[in-house]
């Protein structure tokens, strides 16, 4: 089956933006880091280190200035990670991004799906929450979470998500 995945941003565009509070591929995960050395020179030449591999979670680097995630140790439990893939998604989609396809492709496409595409759970949850309050910032953890996942809340999916449901929009929101 087939699904749709068109996310917004590249892996670099993310970790610019700010994102995993900056310390993504620095969790020991017990994988050899300089098998990655073709990764991070696609994606991350010249972009700081520590915006990637920092020793520690920062919320202060992420986009929206708050902790957004679950620890590594909660992703493995889910068995969200693989043997090719150890930091999971994102990883995944950097290497998707870099033309190399495996097994896992549909699954996490389908996770992509079920997060932040056109009916996926925080994509919605948050419009309704910026609906509801007539603030672009109702939801800054949702924001840095879908963010995580390569999509950015915005003014023309705002639209589509009221247009949908048949409700006006917010005037609130339509003066910005």
């Amino acid at each position: 089956m087939k699904h749709l995945f068109y996310p917004m941003l590249s892996p670099r565009e993310i970790i610019e933006a700010g994102a995993f509070g900056g310390n993504y591929f620095g969790v020991d995960v017990g994988a050899n880091l300089e098998d990655y050395t073709r990764l991070f020179k696609y994606h991350f030449d010249g972009v700081d280190k520590g915006l990637y591999m920092g020793e520690k979670y920062s919320p202060k680097l992420n986009a929206f200035k708050t902790r957004s995630g679950m620890p590594y140790e909660y992703w493995k439990e889910m068995g969200w990670m693989s043997k090719r893939d150890p930091y999971g998604w994102f990883e995944w989609y950097c290497k998707y991004r870099m033309g190399l396809r495996c097994k896992d492709d549909e699954r996490q496409i389908r996770r992509w799906q079920d997060f932040c595409g056109p009916t996926g759970r925080w994509r919605l949850s948050i419009y309704k929450k910026i609906h509801e309050s007539g603030d672009w910032k109702a939801s800054p953890r949702i924001a840095q979470s879908l963010l995580h996942w390569a999509y950015y809340v915005n003014g023309a999916h705002y639209l589509q998500w009221c247009y949908t449901r048949g409700i006006e929009p917010n005037e609130l929101l339509m003066k910005e």
